[in-house]
């Protein structure tokens, strides 16, 4: 979700707009639920530890999906900048700078694993495999990729 919280500025508006347009009101009712549900991630520094049920981890699926499908552009010009630094390499120099704030300013630093997400070298490998692996999952079958993805993973 950080990844596509960087590209999309609007990041909470836009997830509680994807949870009302897929009609999961029921299980993620307002934008608070979907801040917890996000801060289930032992790696932030307002880390709430609950067990995600069901039905909350296919509704955030379903959510990933439609903004991945929705941000498909962005995401496709910034693995293009990636790839050909000459022409665009702004884009993803950008793109990577603003996901490197995102992770001071919202995840612990002190953790072994956000350093490595904060080393340049690691950061780059990880942003690559996150935005690809977003571009996979925007075909009409990409819930059912990324589902299986994440609960294999």
């Amino acid at each position: 979700m950080l990844v596509l919280e960087t590209i999309d500025l609007n990041g909470i508006q836009s997830l509680y707009a994807f949870s009302n347009k897929f009609q999961l009101n029921d299980v993620l009712p307002n934008k608070i639920s979907i801040w917890k549900l996000r801060n289930n991630n032992p790696l932030r520094k307002s880390y709430i530890n609950n067990n995600v049920n069901l039905e909350e981890f296919d509704a955030l699926i379903k959510i990933t999906v439609g903004m991945s499908r929705y941000l498909y552009p962005y995401i496709r010009e910034i693995l293009q900048s990636k790839e050909d630094p000459e022409k665009k390499g702004v884009i993803w120099d950008d793109f990577n700078t603003r996901f490197t704030e995102l992770i001071h300013e919202r995840f612990n630093t002190n953790s072994m694993r956000v350093k490595k997400l904060l080393n340049q070298t690691g950061n780059d490998e990880i942003l690559t495999k996150s935005l690809l692996t977003l571009s996979l999952c925007i075909s009409n079958q990409g819930y059912l990729k990324l589902k299986n993805f994440l609960i294999k993973f």
